[in-house]
């Protein structure tokens, strides 16, 4: 049995943990169907591409179960959160934030990962809750994503709510059909694949943040003021009219 399922390792064997294996493949269904609509170009699809990894990573984990299982579980799932949170701080924050923010994150997890499941988990943890922050703090300035992201977040919640039920509490059944971290994958999946509409979507860096949003703090970037009169243009209005 892994560490963090329920469902009895049956080895040996490719589906070592049939449920949760099995659902994995909804992380690669739900990536490629990202990347099969790219709405909005290269970022969706590397968003798509790393949830693929996502799911990959755990059919690794609960399914051949090698020694490196740990990393190909862990390191995509790190990544992607660091990903969503560069991704909503980009826009909220209205600075371009380079690739590197996320990309560093695999590199700083693998003594994570060495280090145990525990810091492991505990890492992720803190990632998950800042790309939840970060997202939720776009949705209350960009009222067009706030819906979106709120049933992303509950499918996300709810998923890790069950799994963590069906996983560590008495109600766990190794040798059942029914597991809670496989609930998981699949809710999981769901609210990732909702997420990504919200992902890149034209907005401060484009000149096109709305009006009452205040996503954009300084006033002195005008193709952040759409709507409403820059500084600059208000002191040019002044000079004029003395």
């Amino acid at each position: 049995m892994l560490a963090n399922a329920c469902e009895l390792y049956r080895d040996p064997g490719f589906i070592g943990q049939p449920a949760t294996a099995v659902t994995s493949l909804a992380f690669v269904i739900a990536g490629l169907a990202v990347v099969a609509r790219r709405p909005h170009g290269a970022p969706t699809v590397t968003y798509g591409l790393l949830v693929v990894a996502v799911g990959a990573g755990s059919l690794v984990a609960h399914g051949p179960n090698p020694s490196w299982q740990a990393y190909a579980h862990d390191l995509p799932i790190a990544t992607l959160l660091a990903y969503i949170a560069v991704d909503a701080a980009s826009d909220r924050f209205c600075r371009r934030l380079s690739p590197g923010w996320w990309l560093v994150v695999p590199v700083v997890m693998i003594p994570a990962v060495a280090a145990g499941p525990t810091t492991s988990t505990i890492a992720q943890a803190i990632l998950a809750a800042v790309a939840v922050g970060v997202g939720l703090e776009r949705a209350r300035v960009r009222p067009q994503l706030r819906r979106t992201t709120i049933v992303a977040v509950l499918l996300l919640a709810s998923g890790a709510l069950l799994g963590t039920i069906g996983d560590r509490t008495s109600i766990c059944r190794p040798s059942s059909v029914l597991q809670g971290h496989a609930l998981w994958h699949v809710l999981a999946a769901a609210g990732l694949w909702r997420l990504a509409s919200t992902l890149s979507v034209p907005g401060c860096l484009s000149g096109n943040h709305p009006r009452r949003s205040s996503g954009c703090p300084s006033a002195r970037r005008d193709h952040c003021a759409v709507g409403r009169p820059s500084v600059r243009m208000m002191s040019r209005v002044r000079r004029s009219q003395r």
